[in-house]
């Protein structure tokens, strides 16, 4: 089954060219079937680069997907036409009286900041309020990861000596996790960011569990034990040149950054990178879908909100 996405949306043409399933609203008005509803609240500067690595990885499911993109209202964004955010996003106030089956927040380039400095904190925490209540499974990527683990358990985030780049493998902790159903023991996934969270905080907090680690790259995966928040601190969604466009971006910018590690053949810059998680990555996102989604979602959206209210699962 497909993602349903407006016929114009920009990421439409790269999916189709990449053989992945998308369906138009036109077309899906014709089928009869309950489709899951997922949210993205997309926090990323180059927001049309971010809703075509997402909708990559959710459209190869058999689970027909509708997909509701959410920018923030607080933030005026420099990197994406406003033409674009007009058509395709909606804000927070226009969908508050909604439920959905999912949540994904995206990382943001704004972790040398303390969290309630960033300008749109009071409005994310709205969403992360709205999604405790009116979203049954809520996926935290990078810095959101980090921002919702302070938010709903007081988490702190440590900033690191040097940028954590490149791709790093990581080991499965609890392999009967269903996330992890056709895993191998250890799988690798990029990593981008300044700071970090530490498992021994993650660890105190009874509530949680540490889903997968990295020597290299330090805690990379942390459940909810309700299973209703997923918190990664990498970027299986990342493309092959994500992390080259990064590193020769900073380049330029006379920032001196460090190479990303295990990522380009022979750590030289100049070579093209290899792409190893793609199968993990599409598992992973499938997983989620299928599992944490798909599998446990109330049939009618409206109970998702009675099921929060009262407790129950």
């Amino acid at each position: 089954m497909p993602i349903k996405i407006p016929a114009d949306l920009p990421a439409r043409t790269a999916l189709e060219r990449e053989n992945i399933f998308v369906m138009t609203d036109e077309r899906a008005q014709s089928q009869d079937i309950r489709p899951l509803e997922i949210a993205i609240v997309n926090l990323m500067p180059t927001k049309i680069a971010t809703e075509t690595q997402l909708l990559r990885l959710l459209g190869n499911s058999p689970i027909q997907v509708n997909i509701t993109l959410l920018r923030t209202v607080e933030h005026e964004s420099k990197n994406t036409p406003a033409n674009h955010l007009e058509r395709f996003y909606k804000t927070f106030d226009e969908i508050c009286d909604q439920s959905f089956d999912g949540m994904i927040i995206t990382g943001a380039p704004v972790e040398h900041l303390p969290f309630e400095a960033v300008d749109y904190w009071h409005e994310l925490t709205m969403i992360m309020d709205y999604a405790a209540c009116r979203v049954y499974s809520t996926l935290f990527l990078c810095w959101a990861a980090q921002a919702g683990l302070y938010y709903y358990y007081g988490v702190p985030k440590h900033t690191l000596p040097q940028k954590m780049s490149g791709i790093f493998r990581h080991t499965v902790i609890h392999p009967e996790c269903r996330l992890f159903r056709g895993f191998d023991d250890m799988f690798t996934a990029p990593h981008s960011r300044n700071t970090e969270v530490r498992r021994e905080d993650v660890d105190r907090i009874g509530e949680l569990r540490v889903l997968a680690y990295s020597d290299e790259a330090g805690l990379t995966m942390v459940e909810s034990r309700d299973r209703t928040q997923v918190f990664m601190t990498g970027h299986l969604e990342y493309d092959r040149d994500t992390l080259d466009g990064e590193y020769h971006r900073d380049l330029g910018r006379g920032l001196n950054p460090v190479v990303p590690r295990h990522y380009y053949p022979g750590d030289d810059p100049s070579a093209a990178p290899l792409m190893n998680w793609r199968a993990h990555a599409h598992l992973f996102y499938s997983n989620w879908l299928n599992y944490y989604v798909y599998q446990e979602t109330p049939f009618s959206l409206p109970a998702i909100g009675k099921r929060r209210q009262t407790g129950r699962r």
